[in-house]
């Protein structure tokens, strides 16, 4: 991962799960699956995600129905009505990261609540960018539902871990785990 220009790069590069450089349905769909999403979650994921990125990521190339998506140029697919901690080049902005807290977790300081994460969805809508703002709801609220604790918080290193994109790798070693702790042990 280190290899990556930016962080946004490092956010998406889980799904390019043959590291070519290009993420593919498939593999978009297979990264779902990893981190624990069902089979619909992960097929609907894939269709909107590529469907929705591929061209952005592609200048002047020309339309592919297989419909990949450049790990390389992943800035240039970011959508209105986001929390601004990636920028236009895809770097993290620490202080707009910290401001999610500051101004939404109110309840917990390194948390958010359901309540206080649509407050802090519903602010960063801009006007009249409904497709950032069902990208934005459908981010959140998959991640929401994927990662909030037992108390249901979603902890802001959590929220952290996703921007760089350690969170997935950790989610895929846990469901791994998880589902080696459940296999039968060998009589044998």
């Amino acid at each position: 991962m280190e290899n990556h220009d930016n962080v946004l790069q490092k956010h998406v590069i889980f799904f390019d799960r043959n590291k070519d450089g290009t993420i593919y349905p498939s593999e978009t769909f297979r990264g779902f699956r990893a981190i624990g999403c069902g089979i619909l979650l992960s097929s609907a994921a894939a269709v909107f995600i590529n469907v929705g990125l591929s061209r952005k990521t592609r200048p002047g190339k020309s339309f592919s129905l297989r419909f990949p998506i450049e790990v390389k140029n992943i800035q240039m697919a970011k959508h209105g009505s986001d929390s601004g901690v990636y920028d236009k080049e895809g770097r993290f902005v620490a202080s707009k990261f910290e401001e999610i807290f500051a101004k939404h977790a109110h309840t917990h300081p390194n948390a958010l609540t359901s309540n206080e994460l649509k407050s802090f969805m519903k602010s960063n809508r801009e006007k009249k960018d409904y497709g950032g703002w069902l990208a934005g709801y459908v981010e959140w609220k998959i991640l929401y539902s994927l990662c909030k604790d037992k108390n249901g918080l979603l902890q802001k290193d959590t929220i952290r871990a996703a921007f760089d994109g350690s969170l997935f790798e950790r989610m895929e070693k846990e469901k791994a785990s998880k589902k080696q702790a459940n296999r039968p042990k060998s009589t044998i």
